[in-house]
């Protein structure tokens, strides 16, 4: 074996080693916040069942809705008033079919619609209604839906399908005809006449 080869090897592992080095804390810090996460959503779907009485689907959502909620940038926190989990405010229907007609047309079992405040972020602004709809089959929940106050980003799709006359690639969509086309009729009338 060539040593020059060797040594560019033993160079690639020692780069691999280096950089699975620097990247393992930033592995374990994650997993931990990971953890912190679904012990704090444990948590709050814990004390809904237990203080507010909550179904335990229902607690399921609001906790979900809660965490979505807070992804927000006009979204401080989500409150749930003790009614909201009551059987007059928050709803488990039967479903048994698609759970929307948009990108979550999963089949799930039951919807469960529950109600919470948004608590806005700008001091001097009112809280907002917030409907948190998810879709369950048993127990796992398969979609989730809510009237996120803050307006959608447009997707980069729509911009680029208002040029016109460009494909997928900002090329012409019309299929040129190279030389390689005239090439293949060619080779193929030839081997005609010598088949002949």
């Amino acid at each position: 074996m060539d040593s020059s080869n060797t040594s560019s090897r033993l160079r690639q592992v020692l780069k691999w080693l280096a950089m699975a080095a620097t990247s393992l804390p930033l592995a374990f810090s994650a997993t931990a916040h990971a953890d912190l996460l679904i012990d704090q959503r444990n948590a709050m779907i814990a004390k809904f069942i237990n203080e507010m009485h909550a179904d335990p689907l229902v607690a399921d959502c609001a906790a979900h809705g809660n965490f979505v909620a807070s992804t927000s940038s006009v979204i401080d926190h989500v409150e749930f008033p003790p009614e909201a989990f009551d059987s007059d405010h928050a709803k488990i229907a039967p479903w048994n079919e698609s759970f929307d007609e948009g990108k979550q047309r999963v089949k799930v079992e039951n919807v469960v619609t529950v109600n919470g405040q948004g608590v806005a972020r700008e001091s001097g602004h009112a809280p907002y209604d917030l409907t948190f709809r998810c879709g369950y089959v048993g127990t796992q929940m398969l979609a989730f839906s809510w009237n996120d106050p803050e307006p959608a980003a447009k997707p980069h799709t729509e911009r680029a399908a208002k040029k016109k006359g460009k494909g997928k690639h900002g090329r012409s969509a019309v299929k040129r005809s190279g030389s390689s086309g005239k090439k293949k009729g060619a080779a193929s009338s030839r081997q005609k006449k010598a088949a002949a």
